[in-house]
């Protein structure tokens, strides 16, 4: 597991995004909420909290939709 620390106005989707762009944000909102109980209740960060960033497993290019698969794979 990573961490992350954030900077003034990072939100959770934004976090995902950087943390997580081969999988998108939206699968990965859920699983950076459970490894982070304690902010939880934090829509806008300010910075220099730091976060715990779990491993995520990457979906084979096969079973994501067309809009997120590289060309020629």
């Amino acid at each position: 597991m990573r961490t992350y620390t954030t900077r003034q106005g990072d939100m959770w989707d934004y976090i995902a995004y950087l943390l997580y762009p081969a999988v998108g944000r939206e699968m990965c909102m859920g699983a950076l909420l459970d490894a982070n109980e304690e902010h939880r209740e934090t829509v806008i960060f300010s910075a220099g909290v730091t976060l715990s960033a779990p491993d995520i497993d990457i979906p084979a290019a096969s079973s994501l939709p067309p809009w997120k698969r590289k060309m020629g794979k």
